[in-house]
């Protein structure tokens, strides 16, 4: 479906993708992995066209609707959010227009073998096939469900954008995007404003859509549940494996061994040969030997090995001071701001060494509790107390707002240590990744990672024994937040998490607090036993919603009561010959139906692996016309299986 051959990307004399190459097909649900900054995000705005490469190309089919949603985006103001997500079936109008021009265009040509005819037909069939998706039911039920799948409200669907932040303004884009019924779906770090509950329902939606499918992702179970092949960008290069991403952990660790066993083998029998050749090179009666040898170097396929990016920051809290019994214990608190309660008669206790979870959706107080805890913010009423001798480090999400964007990196942490630790500065933020240069980078102009990474760091200067992180991981990549991690599981002191990333919280936390509708309750266990009690609550409520939506298709019908009556050998007659037709048409489809999936097949091993003498373009529009013919075919087998 989609080629990228050869493409180069150049910054001066750096190479950020240096000649890459490799094809999505369209069953394709690939997750494209590598450090911050690799060029993953530069693969899909060169894939989208945003982007021109130095030098190679994209090759893509013409009229291919394409569905990407970047990182950063700007957001519409001054409609709901119903009225703005209805605006993508602005574009199913449009098609349903030009459904019109090219079936009147047929009905007057009569060039039936000419190629602008072919493509016409080819046109009007991918118009039709992207009208069948969208028109399966009314577009404000596809709008409602969708909307309500993110994490919105009913009585948020009348609320103007601009009243929302901007996380939830990029829901609105999110639903857009899927409910535009794209061939193929770029995503570039989708669930980073996402809560939990949104994240398992797009990975849902995610696992049942039909197109392509190119993911950016920090969150290894997310890239598990979604993706069966992972793409990884190092160092300029790519790898491709088809895989999801634990599995592809696996297999790299594997090509990197074999890789380095057969180099050190190579490299042993080289130095043996050379030995051999500059010992007896001046001896006549080994000359031909000699001369052997030397023609088999030169003739060697030289190995190499990859160049591994293994830089990683270093990790390791500072040991904790003991504290009260009870860290922090809330009664009946009520709690928000002037123009809004957020949650009501909360009853919090956090014991020490606890390692607690605040989840739920967001807006619901998980913040604001956090901001309570830590003193900035006093509740409307109840009791609120920290415990005996307690030292809190916090984390704020909103790391943009917290650093002084006018100091250096060096500043940031100088300005806070105090003692002999100032003389250690730079050996902190090299474990941070911040090398050389990068500490006199001013802070204004570090990306999200970066400031994650450097907040971090000046939260380590001080010796804490109660940590307070609120979505620690955000913009982190998966090596990083694995450190952390660990790091966080072998801190002696109390921890106070907000996240919404799974695999991060599940084997650290051992108590969670759900926040919902006002509400704040206690859940004890782990994350996996509190997310599967939420998910039989979820399919409850989406029955009782959607419940026509989801149900299983009907049995098929009974054949007709003339035909089970007794003695009436007309009508038995007559259904027995029709279901020997169905019979013999089943039997023809499935024969049909092995063979276009057997060509398709092929012309996947030669995408994946073009020669100099193959038409990727003419490969790629077979396949999508066998592709449709593949979906009437399978579609008429299943009608004809139900009704025989």
């Amino acid at each position: 479906m989609i080629s990228i051959s050869d493409l180069t990307v150049s910054y001066g004399s750096w190479n950020l993708l240096d000649h890459i190459s490799f094809h999505i097909s369209e069953s394709d649900k690939i997750g494209l992995v590598g450090k911050n900054g690799a060029g993953k995000s530069t693969v899909m705005k060169l894939i989208c066209g945003e982007m021109n490469p130095t030098s190679g190309t994209v090759d893509k089919p013409a009229h291919i609707n394409i569905g990407y949603l970047p990182q950063i985006m700007e957001h519409n103001r001054g409609r709901s959010v119903m009225e703005e997500t209805m605006t993508v079936f602005d574009v199913f109008r449009d098609m349903e227009k030009e459904i019109d021009d090219i079936t009147l265009q047929l009905a007057e040509r009569t060039d039936y073998e000419s190629i602008e005819y072919a493509e016409l037909i080819s046109r009007l069939n991918d118009l039709n096939d992207h009208l069948a998706v969208s028109h399966n039911e009314p577009p404000e039920v596809q709008a409602t469900r969708v909307l309500l799948g993110l994490g919105f409200r009913d009585d948020e669907l009348s609320r103007n954008t601009e009243t929302f932040s901007q996380g939830w303004n990029m829901r609105i884009e999110l639903a857009k995007i899927l409910l535009g019924a794209p061939d193929v779906l770029l995503l570039d770090e989708p669930t980073n404003h996402l809560d939990i509950e949104s994240i398992e329902w797009l990975e849902e939606y995610l696992k049942s859509f039909r197109g392509s499918l190119l993911l950016v992702s920090h969150d290894r179970k997310f890239l598990d549940n979604v993706t069966n092949r992972t793409v990884e960008i190092m160092l300029g290069h790519i790898y491709d494996y088809k895989v999801p991403y634990s599995q592809y952990v696996g297999l790299r660790k594997e090509r990197m061994a074999q890789q380095t066993a057969a180099y050190e083998n190579q490299q042993r029998m080289i130095e043996k040969t050379e030995d051999f050749i500059n010992r007896f090179r001046y001896k006549p009666t080994k000359s031909n030997q000699v001369q052997s040898r030397i023609k088999a170097l030169e003739r060697l396929d030289r190995i190499e090995i990859d160049v591994e990016d293994k830089s990683a920051m270093h990790l390791r809290f500072p040991p904790a001071a003991r504290s009260g019994d009870v860290v922090y214990k809330a009664s009946g608190i009520t709690v928000g701001y002037p123009q809004k309660v957020v949650f009501r008669d909360a009853d919090i206790e956090i014991k020490r060494g606890e390692k607690v979870a605040l989840v739920g959706r967001n807006g619901e107080g998980k913040t604001t509790l956090m901001r309570v805890i830590t003193g900035e913010l006093e509740p409307f009423s109840g009791e609120s107390r920290v415990g005996h001798n307690v030292n809190i480090g916090y984390f704020a999400q909103n790391q943009e707002d917290i650093l002084d964007n006018s100091i250096t990196v060096f500043d940031t942490l100088d300005r806070v240590a105090v003692g002999e630790i100032r003389t250690k500065l730079r050996d902190i933020l090299g474990a941070f990744l911040f090398k050389g240069e990068d500490i006199d980078k001013k802070v204004s102009v570090l990306s999200g990672g970066e400031r994650a990474r450097l907040g971090m760091a000046k939260l380590m200067l001080q010796s804490h024994n109660v940590l307070a992180l609120d979505e620690p991981t955000n913009h982190m990549d998966i090596r990083s937040k694995d450190i952390l991690k660990n790091a966080l599981k072998a801190f002696d002191g109390t921890l106070i998490v907000v996240s919404h990333d799974r695999d991060f919280l599940d084997g650290l936390v051992d108590k969670l607090y759900e926040f919902r509708d006002g509400r704040v309750k206690e859940h004890l266990g782990s994350v996996s036993e509190f997310l599967e009690r939420r998910r039989i609550e979820n399919l409850t409520e989406l029955e009782r919603r959607f419940g026509g939506g989801t149900s299983a298709p009907s049995a098929p019908a009974a054949e007709p009561r003339k035909a089970e009556a007794k003695g009436d050998f007309a009508a038995r007659r007559s259904v027995s010959k029709e279901a020997r037709k169905v019979r013999n048409r089943i039997s023809f489809l499935e024969t049909e139906i092995c063979k276009d999936e057997k060509r398709m097949k092929s012309i996947e091993s030669v995408l994946a692996a073009p020669g100099p003498s193959d038409d990727i373009m003419e490969l790629t529009r077979e396949y999508l016309e066998l592709k449709r013919d593949l979906d009437a075919k399978t579609d008429e087998w299943a009608t004809l299986m139900e009704d025989l």
